[in-house]
C-alpha cells in the first residue's frame, strides 16, 4: 500500500513511532526515523529484522529547530528525490512535565506547549513548503483522545498519574491546526489529517488499567500495533480524498 513512498516519522524511535515505522516498511514504503537522539534512532533501526534495514533511514531532527528540520529535508531530498509524507509523532517535554494542575507553573506550561504544539507547527510549516514545491504531500498529526474530550480524572484515582493540562491543550490545538492547514493548503495537493489515539500500554498500574478498561467497549488500553492500520490508511492512496479530518482510535473511550 505504500510502495516506494518515503515517510518521515518524527519521534520514530519511541514506542508508537516504532510501530509506525514497522507498518511503513511492511507495506514496502521507506520509513525515516527522524529523532532528536541519533543514537536512539539508530538503535531503533537496528532492532528491526535485517531484511527491513534497506527501507529504514535515520536522520537527526529537532522539531523545535528550523535549521535542523531544513537540513533533514535537504538530506532526504538528495537521497530519495522526494518525500511523500510526514508523521508528526514526537513528544518533547521539559523535566517538570506531568504535574497536577495546581502544581504547574506558568513558565512550564508555556515551555511545554511551545516545545510540542509549537514544534509540530514548525516542522509542519517547513515540510508543507517542501510539499507545495513538490506539488504533493501528506501530513499526519498524532493527537489524542484528550484532544477530543475533557479528561476522565476519576480513572487515575489511587495513582500518581494525571492528564497534564499542557497535554490537553496541545492535543486539542493540534486537531484545529490540522483543519487550519488543510484549508490553508487548499488546491495544493497536500493533505493534512489527524489521528487521535487512546491510551497505549506502557507498564501502567493495574488499578488504572482496570479503571480505563471500564470506560471502553472491549480491550481498553491499546498496544502500539492497534493504531497501525489507521495510520496506514491515512498514508495510503486509499484515503486520497480525506483531508482535514480527525480519526479516533480508542476502543470507544470517547463515547
Amino acid at each position: 500500500m505504500l510502495k516506494g513512498k518515503v515517510v518521515v516519522v518524527t519521534g520514530g524511535a519511541g514506542l508508537v513511532g516504532k510501530a509506525f515505522v514497522e507498518i511503513i516498511v511492511e507495506n514496502n514504503g521507506i520509513a525515516v526515523i527522524a529523532d532528536i537522539d541519533l543514537a536512539k534512532a539508530t538503535q531503533a533501526k537496528n532492532a528491526f529484522p535485517e531484511c527491513f534495514h534497506k527501507n529504514i533511514a535515520v536522520v537527526e531532527l529537532d522539531i523545535t529547530n528550523k535549521d535542523s528540520i531544513q537540513q533533514a529535508i535537504s538530506f532526504l531530498d538528495k537521497q530519495y528525490g522526494k518525500i511523500d509524507a510526514l508523521i508528526n509523532n514526537a513528544y518533547p517535554r521539559n523535566k517538570n512535565y506531568g504535574r497536577h494542575f495546581f502544581d504547574v507553573e506558568y513558565e512550564d506550561f508555556n515551555e511545554n506547549v511551545s516545545l510540542h504544539l509549537g514544534g509540530y507547527f514548525n516542522v509542519s510549516k517547513l515540510f508543507a513548503e517542501y510539499f507545495m514545491k513538490q506539488q504533493q504531500g501528506n501530513i499526519l498529526n498524532i493527537s489524542s483522545i484528550y484532544g477530543v474530550q475533557a479528561p476522565k480524572f476519576d480513572i487515575y484515582d489511587g495513582t500518581k498519574m494525571t492528564v497534564p493540562v499542557e497535554y490537553a491543550v496541545i492535543k486539542s490545538g493540534l486537531i484545529h491546526l490540522t483543519k487550519y492547514m488543510a484549508q490553508y493548503l487548499k488546491g495544493s495537493n497536500v493533505r493534512v489529517n489527524a489521528l487521535s489515539i487512546g491510551g497505549i500500554l506502557d507498564n501502567q498500574p493495574e488499578s488504572f488499567l482496570k479503571n480505563y478498561q471500564s470506560q471502553c467497549l472491549t480491550k481498553g488500553m491499546l498496544d502500539p500495533e492497534d493504531v497501525q492500520g489507521s495510520a496506514l490508511f491515512l498514508l495510503s492512496d486509499l484515503s486520497k480524498h480525506i483531508n482535514g479530518q480527525n480519526i479516533i482510535v480508542d476502543d470507544g473511550f470517547t463515547l
